[in-house]
């Protein structure tokens, strides 16, 4: 049975690449680069790949994100104060919020059954504006950002951190939730727990990285649950 549901936030309950996309266009505009699709399918692709490189620990939270807008900026020939760019992107997307669909009352069914709680790679800061402003903060008994606590999914240091904090956690009750096999399957896995991974473009898995289970959107979680006998 399961008892303790660690679910991702970005793509798993909100639209992170829809309020990625408002929110980098009006920073672009801000700072006289045109956001053409192009470009903006551009800075989707580095700024995943800056992401995957600090779940490795190849890059800092502050090196991934700067130096996306460097990146990016240098290849279109433009000069630009990245710092500046990041503290405007931020600010920009900590202000919108965009549920996936099922989403929000996906939580509702579950929380009747779990315990929930929120496990993020998130900027603190950014995280908090969108939670408050989707009115996701009484939904989880806890709310674990990888910024605040020091360590980055998939990393085991960042599961201990959070079950620390949790009365009578029991890994074999546990399962973590979320679109990313390198962040959140690799992630559960490497803290003993069950997964499930959220794969509405039906992408391809990787052998190395084995979900449990998996699920095309969170609407589908409850039914999964109780088909598998885990509620």
């Amino acid at each position: 049975m399961i008892e303790f549901l660690f679910l991702d936030l970005d793509d798993t309950i909100l639209d992170f690449h829809k309020a990625e996309r408002i929110a980098i266009s009006k920073t672009f505009q801000a700072f006289g680069l045109e956001p053409t699709e192009a470009v903006l399918d551009r800075y989707h692709v580095i700024n995943r790949q800056h992401w995957e490189r600090l779940e490795k620990g190849e890059l800092t939270r502050e090196q991934v994100l700067q130096g996306r807008f460097e990146v990016l900026f240098r290849e279109m020939g433009r000069r630009a104060d990245a710092a500046a760019i990041a503290r405007t992107y931020e600010h920009n997307l900590s202000i919108g919020h965009y549920f996936l669909p099922g989403a929000r009352e996906a939580l509702d069914a579950l929380g009747k059954h779990c315990r929930l709680y929120l496990a993020s790679n998130g900027t603190a800061s950014v995280q908090q504006g969108r939670l408050t402003s989707a009115g996701l903060y009484p939904v989880f008994e806890k709310v674990f950002v990888s910024q605040e606590l020091g360590f980055n999914k998939p990393s085991i240091e960042f599961f201990n951190a959070c079950t620390r904090q949790i009365p009578g956690y029991d890994p074999k009750k546990a399962m973590m939730v979320g679109d990313s096999l390198t962040s959140d399957i690799q992630g559960g896995i490497n803290a003993g727990m069950a997964t499930c991974w959220v794969n509405p473009t039906h992408a391809p898995g990787r052998p190395d990285i084995r979900p449990n289970y998996e699920i095309g959107a969170l609407s589908e979680l409850e039914g999964l649950l109780i088909k598998e006998k885990l509620l």
